[in-house]
């Protein structure tokens, strides 16, 4: 019946061409591409390229959403992922090729493509006044901010931007995430610091050493592979209720960059890693496993916690436990408020956008429809194809109720976890520019995941359990919420830039990959306080003084310059 209706769906856009788009400020939200003589109407559609320098699920070439989106726009674009190489070692390919797909988001590397002249400025298309949509996505300050040493803007980022009111039930960001069948077997007790939540973890796996099925329970894994090693060694932030900077601690009693690798909580977490470790508690493959190892972990159910950012494992091993079952059997994980010590206040999660200035989607010199290109991603920023794009098709994949509120049936949220019915049916273009927040009617959200009553009807009976025992009706409340802590934040979105061009650029990248070869060691260290002095020692030779000079002269900038737009 679903495929009927689909290609009803199709058959309509073919024999009538796209949709009349509606001009910005109209209920539609922004122009299609049949307005502007696209080719829509006519029948053809223009094919693009892509590659995101992150590993993805791929779709299939005759996805229905794609194709009802390419037919409403003119265009489709062949997204390809990272696979088999590091993201560095991708950009190093394409860059010493000197041939490059349509679009690109180059991550760590986006700074490497642009020295590398690879990337287009967009910055006389966006005030040509054809691109509404893009030009609405960002303030002139937010744009601004994106300038490179040329003074040109070369990439847009695509994530974290909220419309209208925020929206958010999901705890996107990164945790100490546990099984709300641990916290059920404790009688949901109130876990504040991090010896409390492995004490849990530890008491659960006394008493239930495997899953009923014989598989043996991991009590908690870490995943270090390549840059997603921040599972491992970004915690300390986080513990001292700092939110996430992701390279440093911002003091804002004295607006000083402190190191958080090398505070006394850095040293209290990773000597409880040792511990937990030689108690059997921490994953001996932790060092070792694959991302794609780790997901297979987490997609039996055996794991019962670990840190992570929700992004990195809900859309994978998250929607593997619903399909097998298991978020019935508690196999589900939420995020606990976790400090060093009791009474702190934690910020795991803050509201607001961000704009990740340091990458983001960029058009490269090899392609040769810029302006087609950019016509594209202003129509998936209409709230036409946002829908499409996220909510899917109407009575397909979402109902709508007299008052105008969007819903799911469980079937279509059961689709939603089914891996096959993804790659034919949806078509998120999920690296491209998308909006948070509410719609542009002014009633749902831009996103299933953050319509609340959608979100809490959807949510299996255990999870419904545990959130009522803690009071609360979503993952973010779980762990509260603090605002932004200012202009500056994050700090990320500069060390990512970073290069070996200046001494702190370098101290950077000697840090990290200290970090990466000393920090499994001190956990796996028969003595901790030995380990621990192996790595200072190893650390300080990187000169990180370097990195954090360098740091500090960014936070002010940033602050002075958004003291600059106050005024």
């Amino acid at each position: 019946m679903k495929k009927r209706v689909i290609s009803m769906l199709l058959a309509t856009l073919m024999v009538g061409g796209a949709l009349a788009g509606c001009s910005k400020g109209n209920a539609g939200g922004g122009a299609t591409a049949s307005e502007d003589g696209g080719s829509a109407g006519d029948g053809k559609v223009k094919e693009f390229t892509a590659f995101f320098s992150v590993p993805h699920a791929e779709i299939n070439d005759d996805n229905e959403i794609q194709q009802i989106i390419a037919e409403k726009t003119g265009a489709k674009v062949k997204e390809t992922w990272l696979t088999g190489q590091t993201a560095e070692e991708a950009v190093g390919t394409l860059i010493a090729g000197g041939e490059y797909p349509d679009f690109v988001d180059a991550g760590d590397g986006s700074v490497q493509m642009y020295e590398a002249g690879a990337l287009v400025a967009l910055d006389d298309y966006l005030d040509s006044g054809n691109y509404p949509n893009i030009k609405e996505f960002f303030t002139d300050q937010e744009w601004d901010s994106l300038r490179q040493s040329d003074g040109k803007i070369y990439w847009i980022p695509q994530f974290s931007n909220i419309y209208g009111e925020e929206r958010v039930c999901a705890h996107n960001d990164e945790a100490f995430w546990i099984q709300t069948r641990v916290l059920k077997e404790a009688g949901y007790p109130k876990v504040e610091t991090m010896d409390e939540y492995f004490a849990l973890i530890e008491d659960y796996y006394e008493k239930h050493p495997t899953m009923e099925d014989g598989t043996p329970i991991i009590p908690y894994t870490i995943l270090c592979e390549d840059w997603r090693y921040f599972c491992l060694e970004n915690a300390p932030q986080f513990l001292d209720g700092y939110p996430n900077d992701g390279s440093v601690i911002v003091d804002t009693n004295t607006m000083k960059i402190v190191d958080y690798n090398t505070t006394e909580t850095a040293v209290k977490y990773f000597k409880k890693l040792n511990e937990e470790y030689k108690k059997g508690i921490v994953d001996k493959e932790s060092f070792t496993q694959t991302y794609d190892e780790y997901i297979a972990k987490l997609s039996t159910g055996c794991v019962l916690g670990m840190i992570d950012q929700w992004w990195d494992f809900a859309y994978t091993a998250g929607d593997a436990l619903k399909a097998a079952g298991l978020d019935k059997k508690g196999c589900q994980y939420v995020p606990l408020p976790i400090t060093i010590d009791k009474g702190m206040k934690n910020q795991w999660h803050n509201s607001g956008g961000i704009v990740h200035t340091s990458s983001g989607l960029a058009i490269t010199t090899s392609c040769k429809d810029v302006e087609g290109a950019l016509k594209f991603v202003d129509d998936l920023l209409s709230q036409e194809i946002m829908d499409l794009r996220f909510w899917g098709v109407k009575d397909v994949d979402y109902q709508v109720g007299e008052d105008g509120m969007y819903s799911k049936t469980q079937e279509m949220r059961d689709n939603d976890a089914d891996t096959a019915y993804k790659a034919s049916h949806k078509c998120e273009y999920a690296y491209f520019p998308q909006w948070e927040g509410t719609s542009r009617d002014g009633k749902n959200a831009m996103k299933p995941e953050q319509q609340e009553t959608e979100f809490y009807d959807g949510l299996s009976d255990d999870l419904k359990e545990c959130f009522n025992a803690y009071g609360v009706k979503t993952y973010v409340e779980m762990l509260g919420t603090t605002p932004a802590p200012g202009p500056w934040y994050p700090m990320y979105t500069f060390s990512q830039t970073m290069t070996t061009a200046t001494p702190g650029g370098t101290a950077w990248r000697s840090m990290e990959d200290c970090k990466h070869q000393y920090l499994p060691k001190v956990v796996m260290a028969d003595d901790f306080e030995a380990g621990w002095k192996e790595y200072m020692d190893a650390y300080n030779a990187c000169k990180p003084e370097d990195f954090l000079s360098e740091m500090q002269t960014e936070l002010d900038r940033r602050v002075a310059e958004a003291a600059k737009y106050e005024n």
